[in-house]
């Protein structure tokens, strides 16, 4: 099936055409779930609640950009809403690990290294992760960073900081990459952001 008969397949709710669209996007919206998950349970439940919505909302998708991204936004704020509804935002944070710790871009971990990095995102705490996430990843700005998760955008700044920080100190511990001499921003994360 064309992405423009799934789409109105959907319209109609035609289940071949709304099982066609969970087969084929799910997978990618699961791992985009599991990164804000705090395990792969949360990210399942994330998962099907979003997708709820993208049915239920797919009369409002207007052709304006890509169906998959306008899909990933809905995945996006639903994990954000799952996070507020449950309080996980809200867990304590712990921000003894404030080292100034840059990578280099010739230590940039590899293909092969991708879920290692995953996981280590996931060691972070749910604040750290969330914004870390919506920022490097998702590529929000930390404006709607802060109207999003009902904080002030100078938090997001700070725990986009500190979330860096202490990814990058957990990358150094694990051995993924080494502890560099210089200061050289890697993966779109520089300094003062």
């Amino acid at each position: 099936m064309t992405e423009e008969a799934i789409l109105q397949g959907c319209l109609q709710n035609n289940t071949t055409a709304q099982r066609e669209l969970y087969q084929r996007y799910s997978p990618k919206m699961l791992s985009v779930c599991y990164r804000f998950a705090h395990n792969r349970e949360d990210a399942e439940d994330m998962l099907q609640e979003g997708f709820i919505k993208v049915f239920s909302q797919i009369h409002t998708f207007q052709n304006k950009g890509a169906f998959e991204g306008w899909i990933r936004r809905i995945i996006v704020h639903t994990c954000i809403n799952h996070l507020k509804k449950n309080k996980k935002f809200n867990e304590s944070v712990d921000i003894i690990h404030a080292t100034t710790i840059q990578v280099r871009e010739e230590s940039v971990p590899s293909i092969v290294q991708a879920k290692q990095i995953v996981e280590c995102i996931r060691m972070l705490p749910i604040g750290y992760r969330t914004v870390l996430n919506l920022y490097a990843v998702e590529g929000y700005s930390h404006k709607e960073i802060a109207e999003m998760l009902d904080i002030e955008e100078s938090t997001s700044r700070s725990q986009y900081t500190r979330a860096r920080q202490m990814l990058e100190d957990i990358l150094v511990k694990k051995k993924i990459i080494q502890k560099p001499k210089e200061k050289i921003s890697w993966l779109g994360m520089t300094a003062g952001q």
